[in-house]
């Protein structure tokens, strides 16, 4: 009783850490997950005799420069499409006739009775003034903390990804009394090579996601259709809430930009066709057998990841469960655990191809093995 009290009180206190200094752990998670993702690469340049630190100084400022050019190229049709928000809202309201007129209606009966509720003689008092900031205060409270994270973020990364899973095995198994570093090493390259391979798989069918909603969209008449494709391609890192985010905006923008129903359910039923073979056919076929995850729990790990850490939360909620699921694979009382992430058992047989973790006989035990039989085949031939 007093263990699991204390299990308990353990867990409550690792969540409330997590909670409360959220600022200072998500650089550092987000850092340890591009990490894994990039250590591949990494990997490859040291074995052309790059050392490992100008390797990782290399990628690094490869994918930062992929990431500036990406966000440079959508940033003048996505501030203009912001620019016109409070048009587009109109737009949407003058549309949206009978509800807008209920909501005007609920809006007056409102005005009426807090009228009439409050004399007309008395004089009603100055509402008070907002707290207006000048541009460089607003810019040293938000731009600091910001900043601050950025670099953590990329030192940290870097420092990863020079050390490499040698580094990280010696971390981890100073934590762990019972595991040595070797085993400790082999889990984490187990857990870079199923990251990694998960997240490029996700990665090529988002481009190829993006690439054919943006062809869509311009075949609709879509205005910028490439920015939509862009959305989809990104948000679609996010199960479930992605395909919703992309279907609502895509709906949204045909509401505004045409004047025929029928041309916003087109765009509206072209978003969810594609979606729809994407996620039950590709998606499946593609990465379903390295994510071998309950949607229940996939869906709750979004939840408490948003609850928790926002959208850095959100992000990191799908490989946590993808580590955790091949972590119990490797581990010798992670049975329990591995039936609990997923209704299929993986192959033990995978399981031991995969670095040699579990090892079978050796050829001296296969030796041993062999006797029994041929005794038995001598035995039969007298």
């Amino acid at each position: 009783m007093a263990d699991r009290v204390a299990k308990v009180v353990v867990v409550v206190t690792v969540a409330a850490v997590l909670y409360f200094a959220h600022s200072a752990f998500v650089p550092v998670a987000l850092a340890l997950l591009l990490s894994l993702v990039l250590s591949g690469p990494v990997e490859a340049l040291q074995k052309k005799c790059i050392p490992r630190g100008v390797s990782a100084a290399v990628i690094v400022l490869l994918v930062l420069s992929l990431a500036a050019g990406g966000v440079a190229s959508l940033w003048g049709p996505a501030q203009e499409w912001y620019a016109k928000a409070p048009r587009t809202v109109a737009t949407i309201k003058a549309k949206v006739g009978p509800i807008a007129k209920i909501m005007n209606r609920f809006d007056e009966l409102r005005q009426s009775a807090g009228a009439i509720g409050s004399p007309s003689n008395e004089p009603q008092a100055p509402a008070p003034a907002p707290d207006t900031k000048s541009a460089p205060a607003l810019l040293f409270d938000i731009g600091i903390p910001a900043i601050a994270a950025a670099v953590t973020f990329v030192v940290v990364t870097l420092f990863l990804l020079a050390g490499g899973p040698p580094m990280i095995a010696r971390m981890t198994a100073a934590f762990a009394a019972d595991l040595n570093i070797s085993r400790a090493r082999g889990i984490i390259e187990n857990v870079r090579v199923e990251v990694g391979h998960f997240y490029l798989t996700t990665t090529l069918i988002n481009v190829g996601l993006g690439t054919i909603m943006g062809l869509a969209m311009w075949a609709w008449g879509m205005p910028s259709p490439f920015l939509w494709g862009a959305l989809a391609a990104i948000v679609n890192y996010l199960p479930y809430v992605g395909a919703a985010t992309t279907l609502i905006v895509v709906t949204l923008v045909a509401a505004v930009s045409f004047d025929t129903l029928g041309q916003v359910i087109g765009v509206a039923a072209t978003d969810v066709v594609i979606a729809t073979i994407e996620g039950q056919l590709v998606q499946p076929l593609l990465v379903g057998r390295r994510l071998e995850v309950n949607p229940l729990l996939i869906f709750l790990g979004l939840w408490f990841g948003g609850l928790f850490w926002g959208v850095a939360g959100v992000i990191l909620a799908t490989p946590v469960l993808v580590a955790l699921k091949v972590v119990a694979e490797h581990s010798d009382s992670g049975k329990p655990f591995l039936e609990f992430l997923g209704p299929n058992r993986p192959s033990t047989e995978r399981s031991t191809r995969l670095y040699g973790l579990v090892r079978g006989p050796s050829r001296f035990g296969r030796a041993r093995q062999a006797e029994p039989h041929a005794r038995r085949v001598a035995t039969k031939a007298d």
